[in-house]
């Protein structure tokens, strides 16, 4: 009988333990690969402009347990120390009615990345347009111009939003849109200010605004005007 007592007991063990090693989750390796450059023609492209349609991106791929899951295009910015952001490439097929398939490259929406489970979800930033925005990230807040199309005639914004929300902290217009012989890039280069937290956004040759970003909301600067 002690005998089988003894047999018995590590066999229970291992049942109890089965539960919890079970449990323990998968860790997943998360890389990009080696950059490419392949053919892209940019917005401002035209029949004249022949050195710009021979224009390239720098694309490299994102790997998830060593499976290519999509190309990226442009630099990662980390959100959390297990979260970063990164901008999707586009292939597509330029081709016109009745031409041969002519493939090219496009930057496309945004993506976020979590390192420990793998999972890659498409962002859908406010009035996010692939052809006029260039985001400029700080921590989980997103800064750059987009166009809207909920105002009459459509128009310009200048944008500010937080991952975690739903609408835009900031959404204001800033110019008319489309606009006729529009400089590229459309707006200069967003910039933050971490205390207290601001962002500029300016349209290229117009007027700089200031906004002071409170949790999930916004005011304009002392001295600027704000949307009505």
């Amino acid at each position: 009988m002690q005998t089988f007592r003894l047999a018995v007991v590590p066999l229970l063990l291992s049942f109890l333990c089965l539960p919890i090693m079970q449990a323990a989750p998968k860790v997943h390796s998360v890389t990009l690969g080696a950059s490419k450059h392949v053919p892209y023609t940019p917005p401002e492209a035209n029949s004249i402009n022949k050195n710009e349609e021979e224009a390239v991106l720098r694309v490299r791929p994102l790997m998830v347990d060593g499976v290519q899951k999509e190309w990226t295009v442009g630099e990662v910015h980390d959100v959390t120390d297990r979260t970063f952001v990164v901008r999707r490439a586009l292939r597509i097929d330029d081709s016109l009615p009745a031409e041969a398939a002519r493939w090219t490259w496009q930057p496309g929406p945004w993506l976020m990345v979590d390192r420990v489970t793998g999972h890659i979800a498409a962002l859908h930033l406010p009035a996010f347009d692939p052809e006029v925005s260039e985001v400029v990230w700080f921590r989980d807040y997103a800064a750059y111009c987009g166009i809207a199309t909920t105002v009459k005639n459509g128009g310009l914004v200048a944008v500010v939003a937080e991952l975690s929300a739903r609408k835009a902290v900031v959404q204001k217009v800033i110019g008319p849109w489309p606009q006729e012989n529009a400089a590229h890039p459309v707006c200069a280069t967003s910039k933050w200010q971490r205390t207290p937290m601001r962002a500029t956004i300016q349209p290229t040759g117009g007027q700089a605004t200031t906004f002071d970003v409170v949790g999930l909301s916004s005011l304009v600067e002392e001295g600027e005007t704000a949307e009505e």
